[in-house]
């Protein structure tokens, strides 16, 4: 999220803030609202949710229903923190998903049929992995490592000389 320093005046969320990151003018900060699954910055974090909120609701008058996608090994509190950052965003009722179970049904899989899925659902501070059936979720794992840490090695090890890489190229 890109905020107006000293502010928590949104100017851009998602790919257009990310593109800021590093490259911004001392008068706006980007910044990462939450980290390896959970929130880290809750003030902030509420201020995207209320951008994406008034993004894809237009009607004033009624406040929106809001499914959330939660890691599988959230903790009671954690998952409070999301309702209260949620209904404080704009929303009249919050309903929590498991984010394997998301996913499953994200990638058209077939959740409420007899057979067994197994989904791995990385996230960028997590990996959510799940096996479940008839829609109910039968085992689940949490990873705290995701698409960041995966990122950043692919980075450090673009930067880093292969060994013996002048005897490969021959």
């Amino acid at each position: 999220v890109a905020i107006q320093a000293g502010t928590k005046n949104v100017l851009a969320v998602g790919v257009e803030a990310k593109a800021m990151l590093a490259r911004t003018p001392p008068n706006i900060q980007a910044i990462r609202p939450m980290r390896d699954g959970v929130i880290a910055d809750f003030d902030i974090t509420e201020a995207m949710l209320r951008y994406f909120i008034q993004k894809v609701h237009h009607r004033k008058l009624v406040q929106p229903r809001v499914v959330v996608a939660v890691p599988s090994g959230i903790t009671e509190v954690e998952r409070r923190a999301v309702e209260d950052s949620v209904m404080r965003a704009g929303a009249s009722e919050f309903y929590p998903i498991k984010q394997p179970l998301a996913a499953a049904i994200g990638a058209g899989l077939p959740v409420a049929e007899p057979a067994g899925n197994m989904v791995v659902d990385i996230g960028g501070g997590t990996t959510n992995l799940a096996i479940f059936e008839h829609g109910s979720l039968w085992h689940t794992a949490v990873v705290t490592i995701g698409g960041n840490h995966f990122t950043n090695d692919i980075a450090v090890g673009l930067r880093t000389p292969i060994p013996d890489a002048e005897k490969t190229k021959r």
